[in-house]
């Protein structure tokens, strides 16, 4: 992995990284309340012993080279810098490659075609790395304020060949508001839904969505941000991907601003290739 030095990191400077992809928006997703939808690769279906590679090979095949190049990154560089914990290593695929991907198949509409997302405490580049990786329609804006960890992001950018779309700002979302809105603005593991709302909500496009990717705690922060999401006149689900694919599937508090007459969609399922 080539290495970056810190004066040649293409984030310093937030505002002069203002001007690609803030603009395109995708369909907007419908708001809902109180409802958890279930997107499963197949109903009863058990995980994969190998811990969820043969499952990324057979639902991404035509990324698989991609999203294998990056677990070798996450299983070296990452671990050797304290960005990923040597534990983590056996479980890379489940716990993180898979769970991050199934959240922005294109079939579960969570993510819109053709979006320009920012992915809010990449950290090591989860979701966002792995969602360019899967879906090479969006442009990805990756925000980490820690030097070691937007270095690392911008050396994989490059290794993995995706300059184009995948843009890395050395910052905090803060810095971004006023400059740029998104239909998506993404984060995983970063804060409490309460906090995270105030960096986040203020990124969106009009019609945009809040995907914070979440575990079992999902519905309790929920109730915890309700004084924030009625301040900001917003709408929390939770929805479910990857039950039988991912192990944890992934838990995604999706949040939206309130529209007149939003009910509950249901989500498509999602089922694994035999």
């Amino acid at each position: 992995m080539k290495r970056v030095r810190a004066s040649q990191v293409p984030c310093v400077d937030p505002k002069r990284d203002m001007t690609r992809g803030a603009t395109r928006r995708g369909t907007p997703i419908v708001a809902a309340t109180g409802q958890t939808d279930a997107v499963s690769a197949e109903s009863g279906r058990k995980v994969p012993a190998d811990g969820g590679r043969e499952a990324a090979r057979r639902l991404f095949p035509e990324h698989w080279a991609g999203l294998s190049a990056y677990a070798d990154l996450l299983a070296g560089p990452a671990v050797e810098r304290g960005l990923l914990g040597p534990r983590e290593v056996p479980r890379l695929w489940d716990r993180h490659l898979v769970n991050c991907a199934v959240v922005a198949d294109l079939e579960v509409g969570l993510v819109p075609s053709g979006s320009s997302v920012i992915d809010v405490g990449s950290g090591a580049g989860l979701p966002g790395l792995v969602w360019a990786l899967v879906r090479p329609d969006l442009q990805l804006t990756l925000v980490d304020p820690l030097l070691r960890r937007s270095t690392f992001l911008a050396e994989a950018v490059a290794e993995l060949g995706l300059q184009d779309r995948v843009h890395v700002i050395r910052g905090r979302a803060e810095e971004l508001v006023g400059e740029r809105t998104v239909p998506v603005v993404t984060a995983r593991a970063v804060a409490p839904l309460d906090r995270l709302l105030s960096w986040t909500f203020p990124l969106l496009a009009p019609e945009g969505v809040v995907l914070a990717l979440k575990g079992a705690n999902a519905e309790a922060e929920i109730s915890a941000a309700e004084t924030s999401l009625r301040r900001l006149g917003a709408a929390a689900r939770v929805v479910e991907c990857g039950a039988g694919v991912a192990d944890p599937p992934a838990r995604v508090v999706v949040v939206e601003r309130r529209t007149a007459g939003s009910t509950a969609r249901a989500v498509p399922t999602r089922r694994l290739p035999r």
